[in-house]
């Protein structure tokens, strides 16, 4: 979150509490049917894209296609070349993003436990490039002066998918907590640090969330690995002192898939200090493997 101070981040996250109990359990414009004009082009209400950043191009990852399977309009994000920028990724985030790092700045408020999200798509990558989704459910920890991650999703797009089909995908829970909020991104392109390819697209419409997971089931144990402090201002310590095995890797991905850190074995007992410091600020996915299995934990530096 570039050039925010701490106080300001408070003020935020005491919003989304307070904001959280007075909307309805629903992705804002999940079907895509609302857009503002913006002159030569259009923006879907509630979702940051890049359209502002190469409009001056006359260039637009993020279009309204019509008709929808459901309504008049769906949501189309094709990775393009820009002049001056290279080739940009179709992304669309259902909140606020940083302009900067192309990472959520803001997501919306959220209190429920859903199993699944679903919705119908279409999406083709071109070359090496893959899309991907991405969700986080998360709680602001009022005592600790951070956000814990309750749920989370990260599904590389597989081969191609041509044609409107339905798709559930699984949210992995790691805490009996209800979130307060939800962060969410689409994109076309750079799941797990694929090179952005020119045309490489994914076609969204009818989100939505559907099951429900008890606060009694964590799908995804975390192992009690404690992360702190979470917001970082730039070091970040991951105690393992409580975890039996070894994680066999640890690596830090930001938003858009791109791995950015990545670091071998540890024998625990352990505490393991990562410096964030040459991070762009914002919100970033912290992995480990161990057992076979990859746990995901959200970490924000500020």
């Amino acid at each position: 979150m570039i050039g925010t101070s701490k106080s300001y981040l408070y003020c935020i996250f005491a919003f989304i509490l307070f904001w959280q109990g007075s909307y309805a359990q629903s992705i804002p414009n999940n079907g895509f049917e609302s857009w503002t004009n913006m002159g030569s082009y259009n923006n879907p209400d509630s979702w940051a894209n890049l359209n502002d950043l190469t409009s001056a191009s006359g260039v637009f990852t993020c279009t309204k296609g019509t008709p929808g399977i459901v309504g008049t309009a769906y949501l189309k994000l094709i990775s393009k070349t820009v002049t001056g920028m290279g080739v940009m990724p179709g992304i669309a985030i259902c909140g606020t993003m940083n302009n900067v790092n192309f990472q959520p700045f803001t997501g919306f408020p959220f209190t429920e436990r859903p199993e699944y999200l679903s919705g119908k798509w279409q999406y083709m990558a071109f070359g090496s490039d893959q899309g991907f989704i991405s969700v986080a459910l998360t709680k602001w920890n009022t005592v600790f002066l951070r956000r814990d991650t309750v749920a989370n999703l990260f599904y590389p797009l597989p081969g191609m998918v041509m044609s409107w089909e339905n798709f559930a995908l699984t949210l992995n829970y790691s805490s009996s907590l209800n979130p307060d909020s939800c962060f969410m991104l689409m994109s076309a392109s750079q799941a797990n640090g694929a090179p952005t390819a020119p045309y490489s697209y994914l076609y969204l419409d009818e989100l939505g969330f559907s099951g429900l997971v008890s606060q009694a089931q964590e799908m995804v144990p975390d192992y009690t690995v404690i992360v702190s402090p979470n917001p970082s201002d730039g070091r970040l310590y991951l105690d393992f002192s409580n975890v039996s095995k070894s994680p066999e890797t640890i690596e830090v991905f930001d938003l858009l898939g791109n791995k950015i850190l990545s670091l071998g074995k540890i024998k625990p007992p352990s505490i393991l200090d990562l410096d964030l410091s040459c991070f762009s600020n914002g919100t970033y996915l912290l992995r480990f493997e161990m057992d076979g299995q990859s746990f995901n934990k959200i970490i924000y530096k500020q």
